[in-house]
């Protein structure tokens, strides 16, 4: 009898880290799932409606995440950011409102605007989350679930694949960027609910490693992860207004998005889980070569089939890349998982920025995007080259 104190008390604290968990999962979905990849499958119906160019939207698209590289720039500089509620706060609240504005107005510049403030309140979220949800897990033993938290971004790529096309149906583009604010507002209101259960979680103490605030440790995994963001962001700003202008397959367009979302769910188990049994090294050479080849393929799809490939590939790796990248830093870097997150999302930000306005003026200029997609796919492999010359991996044999 005397222990089911102790036991009640085990089980009341795990559920807790299995609503932070939810939690850390929905505040995924709204920063990153729509806040930032929203824009993909509305890209095309802006174009259609408002004659946008490529340029225009890479523009767009690069805006957005050099807001992201300019947040994870101040996450990395000034780690006590992580720790302010009105940072956070403020964060949350500029995601949801430059989601709805997106679809209040017709001025390029007050899009980029939006687009900007977005990227920098997404790239906030994503690292806060990333580190509170993921040291909760961590000290509670559950830290193989970590990968799961991603998952939300998946999720919110599915949601807007599947949302976004019926938004359309009854006032186009502007209503698809409302209808999402709306969404996401609610789902953000459950998320922080969720989240409050932080506090519930028991501390315990991590001890730093040796090389604990030294960030040559992830020099090379962070040159790697830049040209995986200098390369998959293509397909991730592109690949429904490419699959849109394809003949025969206009209808499918924004559906493929639903299947990278899909796609993109269980990756974040999957990949972790196969990094540890054969090796964080080899399964993330195994994902970017996955992606590499679905971006290849993509250059000449005109079936339903390649299109399909094309989604799953790309969807089935780049959050399992985020997922095993980001886990590998703080294994690095044990006890400073914030500061190694912010450093590795601001690498991968560079790349992010470069990547779309290249795309879309080269694809203006080209009249298509068999050279972008080229020049992706280039960047990832030679991303993997950079994994496969990382000598600080654990090896498993």
């Amino acid at each position: 009898m005397s222990d089911r104190p102790n036991n009640y008390e085990t089980r009341q604290n795990d559920r807790s880290v299995l609503y932070i968990l939810v939690g850390g999962m929905l505040g995924l979905v709204v920063a990153m799932g729509i806040g930032r990849f929203a824009f993909t499958p509305i890209l095309p119906l802006m174009q259609r409606d408002l004659a946008m160019s490529n340029t225009v939207a890479g523009w767009l698209a690069g805006l957005n995440y050099l807001g992201y590289l300019a947040g994870a720039v101040l996450c990395s500089i000034s780690p006590q950011v992580l720790h302010s509620r009105f940072v956070t706060g403020s964060a949350l609240l500029l995601s949801l409102v430059t989601t709805l504005f997106m679809g209040l107005t017709v001025s390029p510049f007050w899009w980029g605007t939006m687009r900007l403030v977005g990227g920098w309140a997404s790239a906030i979220l994503f690292i806060v989350i990333s580190a509170e949800v993921g040291e909760a897990l961590t000290r509670r033993g559950y830290g193989h679930w970590v990968g799961a938290l991603y998952a939300g971004v998946g999720f919110g790529i599915a949601i807007s694949g599947l949302i976004v096309p019926q938004l359309d149906l009854i006032g186009g583009w502007s209503l698809s960027w409302i209808g999402m604010g709306v969404i996401a507002t609610v789902l953000a209101a459950f998320g922080i609910l969720l989240g409050r259960r932080r506090d519930l979680v028991q501390p315990v103490t991590i001890n730093k490693s040796e090389h604990s605030g030294s960030l040559r440790v992830v020099r090379l995994l962070a040159v790697a992860y830049f040209f995986e963001g200098l390369g998959y962001i293509v397909t991730a700003t592109f690949i429904v207004a490419i699959i849109t202008i394809t003949p025969g397959l206009e209808s499918f367009a924004p559906y493929s998005w639903v299947a990278v979302g899909l796609a993109a769910v269980p990756s974040t188990l999957f990949w972790p889980y196969l990094a540890r049994r054969i090796g964080s090294q080899r399964a993330l050479l195994s994902a970017y070569a996955l992606q590499a080849a679905g971006i290849l393929v993509s250059i000449h799809a005109d079936t339903v089939f390649e299109v399909v490939f094309a989604a799953i590939s790309f969807g089935g790796t780049f959050l399992g890349i985020v997922a095993m990248t980001l886990a590998e830093g703080n294994q690095r870097m044990r006890g400073e998982g914030g500061r190694a997150a912010a450093f590795l999302t601001a690498s991968f930000g560079v790349g992010q920025v470069l990547g779309p306005v290249l795309a879309g003026i080269l694809a203006d200029l080209q009249q298509g995007f068999a050279l972008p997609l080229m020049l992706a796919a280039a960047c990832v492999i030679l991303g993997g080259i950079f994994i496969a010359l990382d000598k600080r991996f654990q090896v498993v044999r």
